[in-house]
């Protein structure tokens, strides 16, 4: 009897790892799976036995000589120096042709690296960002492949099939050559990030401006769920308010107000600033998280400076409603600003991303998913040229419905001394993009009379570059000039 070949092979048997391979397994693939620390191997058998689709290895020769050809190895293990120590385990044993496929959270200069290495040797390589959590991996995650476009068509079945679908359309496809996967799972992060935020944000003004109770934000949350703000996080907090610790006290006032992150949401605001695109509300969501870190500092300083006394006077349904619309406004921007930074990436690294189809990747599965994104889909479907979401139609309509609740917002809980890094970001955001004339002209006047820096002026072509001798002391001479 011919012994039974699997169709794909995983490699790192943690949560999303276990949860992918059953996920295959319930698609019909036959799956061989293999971790560093065998046992684990052993251990997930025995749990899930009744899947006779699932190979065991404790080999690496064995695992690799279980799999069809062209063989499809995924690693789900830690990102950075493991992915490249477990390419270099299994490179002896694969044949030109093979595909070795990185399913972690890796920063997308590595899966570049990684894609031009294996490509002298061969070997296809993907890269690809995989959203959802544990749930999503079980049931249909979001998946963003990239790297070498002659792998998609041998992994393609299997991916598209595992993956979450909308209106019967696969929340994964190809995203572009090299690292592209990756970076547009970064992008994705980041947004999350901001998203996070500006929840919290709205939490903040409902809880400490119009004390509303637990209850109340749960039911406050589940209404806005049903409308503009639909989405996995709105649904998710809601459900955040209700649960009760074993004391029956809400449990959210027992958990420490320190902010964790892996990273992603910095690689994003690095890599904004890298490019020169004002990505300012992800960045300050990261620093949000920074400055959560600094509890001790925050206790100190907040017994020198109490800040407002003045209480909010707004009705309670009129601000709530405001504040809807500011979260609403902040999230349009939040991602305009996204898809500014995967424009200028997609240029910069020649990956000729399709944005609209990006966006629909990620309205299941992920963790961002939201009815929103399909409008996202629909801008970029309409005009794939779109320079900025906010000038398309049907976002220009809905900023300027919210754009007095959005300042309201932003005002009244300055007025409170309520910190809010996103809304007011992404208000100024707003602000400085709709202004034809900024004053960056008086700045380059600065930066020429210390430092000689030049200039160019209304009256000439772009590219011309002057100087003046503004203190009559410094004559012609002047530095080259230098912009992002």
């Amino acid at each position: 009897m011919a012994k039974e070949m699997a169709d794909i092979g995983l490699i790192g048997l943690a949560v999303m790892g276990q949860n992918l391979v059953l996920n295959m397994c319930d698609h019909g693939f036959t799956v061989s799976v293999f971790n560093r620390t065998v046992s684990k191997v052993d251990e997930f058998l025995k749990k899930e036995a009744n899947h006779k689709k699932i190979i065991g290895s404790h080999t690496l020769r064995e695992f690799i000589s279980s799999l069809k050809k062209p063989r499809k190895v995924m690693l789900m293990i830690k990102a950075g120096d493991p992915v490249d120590a477990f390419i270099d385990h299994i490179l002896p044993f694969l044949d030109k042709g093979d595909v070795i496929i990185d399913g972690g959270n890796s920063h997308f200069p590595d899966s570049q690296r990684r894609y031009e290495m294996l490509k002298s040797k061969g070997i296809l390589f993907i890269g690809t960002g995989i959203s959802g959590g544990e749930e999503g991996a079980r049931h249909g995650p979001s998946i963003m492949p990239g790297g070498n476009l002659d792998a998609w068509p041998h992994v393609k079945p299997i991916l598209q099939s595992i993956a979450a679908r909308v209106e019967g359309e696969p929340c994964c496809d190809w995203v572009g050559e090299g690292g592209a996967g990756h970076y547009v799972k970064m992008i994705h992060n980041g947004i999350e990030y901001g998203d996070m935020q500006l929840i919290c944000e709205a939490y903040d003004l409902l809880k400490k401006a119009l004390g509303f109770t637990y209850p109340e934000l749960s039911k406050i949350f589940q209404t806005w769920n049903q409308g503009e703000l639909n989405s996995y996080l709105i649904e998710i907090t809601s459900k955040i308010f209700t649960e009760i610790d074993t004391d029956k006290q809400p449990l959210l006032d027992k958990i420490l107000d320190v902010a964790g992150q892996k990273g992603t949401g910095k690689w994003t605001g690095i890599n904004a600033l890298d490019m020169g695109v004002p990505v300012t509300l992800i960045g300050e969501a990261v620093f949000a998280r920074c400055l959560s870190s600094l509890k001790e500092e925050r206790v100190a300083v907040s017994k020198v400076f109490k800040g407002p006394s003045e209480k909010c006077m707004q009705d309670k349904k009129v601000f709530t409603e405001a504040i809807q619309h500011a979260l609403y406004a902040s999230k349009i921007i939040s991602y305009a600003q996204g898809f500014m930074l995967i424009r200028h990436a997609s240029e910069a690294f020649k990956w000729k991303l399709n944005y609209g189809s990006i966006a629909l990747m990620w309205r299941g599965g992920c963790i961002i998913r939201s009815k929103f994104l399909g409008k996202i889909k629909e801008a970029f479907t309409k005009n794939p040229d779109l320079k900025n979401l906010l000038m398309d139609d049907f976002f220009k309509k809905e900023i300027r419905r919210t754009e007095k609740n959005f300042r309201l917002t932003v005002s009244e809980g300055i007025k409170l001394g309520i910190p809010l890094p996103c809304f007011s970001s992404a208000l100024t955001f707003f602000d400085g993009y709709r202004t034809e004339r900024l004053p960056a002209y008086l700045l380059q006047a600065q930066r020429d009379f210390f430092g000689a820096h030049t200039y160019e002026r209304v009256d000439k072509p772009r590219g011309e570059f002057f100087h003046t001798d503004w203190s009559g002391t410094g004559g012609i001479v002047s530095s080259s000039s230098y912009n992002v």
